[in-house]
């Protein structure tokens, strides 16, 4: 498998967009892309998925453990003609300040594959150069193999760029230079880039983007540095699927779009039959309903129209009182309490968990979080551990103590106390677990599922 991992040394850099030019580019060629992200993001691989067409996967070494990622990577690229893989922050940047865990490094180390750095040129000249430098010689067994300059000033900038790599790091390829354009930037806002359900990205922007990386960079040259990557290793890491699928209502919309792809395999794996409806749009849940997934999202910026589905927010809290399965995580956390407050205006939700919430000017919660369950639950028994990643701009009023808490939560092995909410059989948190650190946890899901399903059919 061809595959090339797009890094950079800070965020900020440039990588979002090069990575969609590229693969866009690519893909008009004829060429079957298979995209991922690196780490928890969920909204970088929304732009991967609209312009390749493929849904875009994310490769967590921390979150899910070496073989996991290997078999994920295995996985989603097979039948592709190449694999391009977008890292996270800087290259190096992960859990911690003294080890790879959790970051585009570890990644690309372990699906063998070479490294292109994307460096932002502004206001540097042969810095750039000592930059990239220290970049390739950082982990020798790690291959930075290509730069792409960023926001290149002028064509005398350029030449600098290129004269001055090519005299300290004669190994690493200079593989284009991209100016400054307006033009390419992306509207964002507190979590990142604004979705691309909320902004699919004009075909004036793609075709625009697509022309400047055909004219900028060397895609032949990039094609050739991806025949360097080392085949991954699948491995069995999921059970097979279980006889007699089980219909599980997953919310995806405009408000609730932020889901591990792998979650839903691991659940389809585990004998589930995955059936998408829409909280802002649909009147009830889908027919045959035995459990229901509620991701996260931007629940606040449709609170209105979630507010105005009374509909749907009386089947689900019916649905609740009378056992159904329901798991939610984050914006979909927001969803089950009593409300959100945006702007000074307080819109009732579905009112599970007696508590409201309102938006922060500043983030409130940003980083990898490990969870023991402190009680038997439908994830799994009491003692069983799980993943996840928590970031969030909301926050909610003091959780009743008559509300039972199932999550001992820690960071780094420091204590963070208890979470993961559950009301019946609802158990609610605001950290997105990834199944992939615990495959068991899609099985014992479903098996509960069926359980209440064979349960309310007698």
């Amino acid at each position: 498998m061809k595959t090339i991992v797009i890094a950079a040394p800070h965020s900020g850099s440039g990588k979002t967009t090069l990575t969609l030019g590229l693969m866009h580019a690519l893909t008009r060629r004829g060429l079957a892309v298979a995209p991922f992200k690196v780490g928890p993001d969920f909204i970088d691989p929304g732009y991967h998925r609209l312009v390749t067409g493929r849904p875009s996967v994310n490769l967590d070494g921390w979150m899910c453990g070496h073989d996991f990622v290997r078999d994920t990577f295995s996985r989603h690229s097979a039948g592709a003609d190449l694999a391009i893989v977008e890292g996270v922050m800087g290259l190096f940047d992960g859990s911690d300040g003294v080890s790879e865990a959790g970051s585009t490094a570890e990644v690309a180390k372990l699906i063998g594959a070479p490294v292109l750095l994307v460096v932002d040129a502004r206001s540097q000249a042969r810095s750039a150069a000592a930059l990239v430098h220290g970049f390739a010689s950082f982990d020798p067994s790690l291959r930075v193999a290509g730069v792409i300059f960023n926001n290149v000033g002028s064509s005398n900038h350029e030449r600098i760029l290129r004269e001055a790599l090519a005299a300290s790091c004669p190994d690493v390829a200079v593989l284009g230079c991209l100016p400054k354009d307006p033009r390419l930037a992306i509207p964002s806002r507190h979590l990142g880039l604004t979705t691309a359900e909320e902004n699919p990205l004009s075909e004036e922007f793609l075709d625009h983007l697509c022309a400047v990386v055909e004219k900028r960079l060397d895609l032949e040259g990039i094609l050739e540095l991806a025949e360097a990557a080392t085949p991954a290793a699948a491995s069995s890491s999921v059970t097979p699927a279980a006889a007699g699928a089980l219909r599980i209502a997953v919310a995806r919309d405009a408000a609730f779009c932020f889901c591990y792809p792998d979650n839903l395999r691991l659940l389809a794996e585990a004998g589930a039959e995955i059936c998408f409806f829409s909280p802002l749009a649909d009147a009830r849940l889908p027919e045959g309903t035995a459990g229901v997934y509620l991701p996260g999202g931007y629940p606040e910026l449709f609170a209105e129209k979630l507010a105005a589905n009374t509909a749907l927010k009386t089947a689900l809290f019916e649905g609740i009182e009378a056992g159904l399965p329901v798991y939610a995580e984050c914006g979909g956390f927001i969803y089950l309490t009593n409300g959100v407050e945006v702007a000074g205006e307080t819109h009732p939700l579905v009112g599970i968990f007696p508590v409201g919430t309102r938006m922060l000017p500043k983030r409130k919660a940003l980083g990898y979080r490990d969870v023991e369950l402190a009680c038997d639950t439908f994830l799994g028994p009491a003692g069983a551990r799980a993943r996840g990643h928590e970031f969030h701009y909301s926050e909610m009023e003091p959780m009743p103590q008559g509300v039972e808490r199932v999550y001992r939560v820690s960071r780094k092995g420091e204590p963070l106390g208890l979470e993961g909410f559950r009301h019946r059989n609802c158990l609610a948190s605001y950290i997105h677990l990834h199944f992939g650190s615990s495959p068991e946890l899609a099985g014992n899901f479903l098996r509960h599922c069926r359980e209440f399903k064979t349960g309310a059919a007698s």
